[in-house]
């Protein structure tokens, strides 16, 4: 029952994390918004029906059932067409309805002496602010949050503490992963060596990290150490004698090195049989930043190769394919993991706090990104629209020929919902695959 319990805060937390990064996201697009003077008739939080609202001034503010999202609603978002001021002539044609009705819609809330402050008759710097505003709010959290990672709790990295003790040698080809009749005892076995030992020095030399412990054992193959642990709180010698191992060949990455024909790279070294402790060590405000790039480099990759992802996770929901763990997940999976995390036993609650916050983190991230994305109705299309009326406007007064004015976004409206019918099946597929066939924590 507790697990059950633990499993439902998790989850409860996701939801939470998630809604707040949403609704900052859309006071992003709110404060610049007002400061422009636009009228702002809604702020909400999520789709459907209202859950509730409260109206303050001019605005409604409130929360919807589905929360997948949120919105600001700012009148005059889509000029009307040229000759119709107020946008309300008959059309016909499908594309023609539905670019001339999302003008009416956008020009319903204008009342009378307010034209001045519809989003289209903004300077094209201002809307672009606008738009720029909620993408740029959910990089501004995620490099917070990334900052109380790696400054607050740090990065896993291996200790001078002794984790696992191997009872054998076995070569990194090996295919047998447990110990046979006849199979070398391990040295660090032989020894004495035993878990939760922290390595002090060797054959004189202070230990101050684990790489220089490895180091050390790798050059000194059949040579006797000197080493001393603490054990219990209190410091005991063994002597260590290195095998000579085949191990796997990696480079300062810490990758394993592979030839021209894709073959993994061996060589003999030194090998004892033991494994560090990882513990999260702190790093200082200069590792924050590239850590935002790298989370957005990958989410920029998965979104490059998302078609390809995507049909890898139709095989794996409807078929006998595997999900790929680093693949896009739903809010569902999302949901799912955070459950895991929380219900996991044996895991101190500061680990647990390390994965959720960066998975909020992670979260963050990808709403960045993947709101720049140049289609409507994505922050990204609008920015693209506001972009290309600026520079027509720039070759018109350049060439000193007359502004053509506002750029038409409305007769977009046919890919608009050709965007939205995709990625609401897109969401479909991932939420459908992460109930059959979730992601775990392996």
């Amino acid at each position: 029952m507790e697990s059950v319990l633990l499993f439902i805060l998790g989850v409860l937390i996701i939801l939470v994390g998630l809604a707040l990064s949403i609704g900052l996201h859309e006071i992003g697009h709110l404060v610049p918004a007002k400061l422009f003077g636009v009228k702002v008739t809604q702020y909400m939080i999520g789709f459907g029906k209202t859950l509730f609202s409260f109206r303050r001034g001019e605005t409604e503010y409130g929360v919807k059932a589905i929360p997948l999202g949120g919105y600001i609603s700012m009148v005059g978002m889509f000029p009307p067409k040229k000759g119709d001021e107020h946008g309300r002539n008959a059309t016909t044609g499908f594309v023609q309805t539905m670019a001339q009705d999302a003008r009416v819609a956008s020009l319903e809330a204008v009342a009378v002496g307010e034209d001045e402050r519809t989003f289209y008759k903004l300077a094209v710097w201002k809307r672009i602010i606008i738009m720029l505003g909620g993408p740029v709010m959910n990089l501004l959290i995620g490099v917070v949050l990334f900052g109380v990672l790696l400054m607050g709790f740090g990065t896993p990295a291996a200790s001078t503490t002794i984790g696992s003790v191997s009872q054998c040698v076995l070569p990194s080809t090996s295919a047998r992963q447990t110990c046979e009749a006849g199979d070398p005892a391990g040295p660090a076995a032989q020894a004495g060596i035993k878990p939760n030992d922290k390595i002090i020095s060797v054959d004189g030399t202070s230990i101050a990290s684990w790489d220089q412990f490895t180091a050390i054992v790798r050059d000194s193959s059949g040579r006797t150490l000197s080493v001393v642990v603490e054990r219990g709180g209190a410091e005991q010698t063994v002597s260590l004698t290195p095998r000579t191992n085949t191990v796997t060949k990696v480079n300062a990455q810490g990758v394993a090195e592979k030839d021209a024909a894709g073959k993994v790279i061996t060589q003999n070294a030194g090998f004892v049989g033991v494994s560090s402790v990882q513990e999260l060590v702190p790093q200082p405000i200069t590792s924050v930043l590239p850590a935002v790039g790298a989370q957005t480099g990958a989410v920029v990759g998965v979104i490059i190769n998302l078609p390809e992802r995507l049909v890898g996770i139709w095989n794996a929901a409807f078929g006998p394919g595997e999900r790929d763990p680093n693949g896009p997940i739903s809010i569902v999976g999302v949901g799912r993991v955070a459950g895991e995390v929380t219900a996991l036993d044996g895991v101190p609650v500061v680990d647990k706090a390390y994965t959720m916050i960066g998975l909020l983190a992670s979260l963050n991230i990808a709403l960045f990104v993947f709101n720049l994305i140049p289609l409507l109705p994505l922050d990204g299309g609008h920015v693209a629209g506001a972009a290309w009326e600026g520079i027509r406007r720039s070759f018109a007064k350049l060439f000193k020929r007359r502004d053509p004015g506002p750029v038409d976004m409305a007769k977009l409206m046919p890919l608009t919902l050709a965007v939205v019918v995709l990625l609401g099946g897109m969401s479909l597929l991932l939420v459908y695959a992460d109930i059959v066939k979730p992601i775990g924590l392996g």
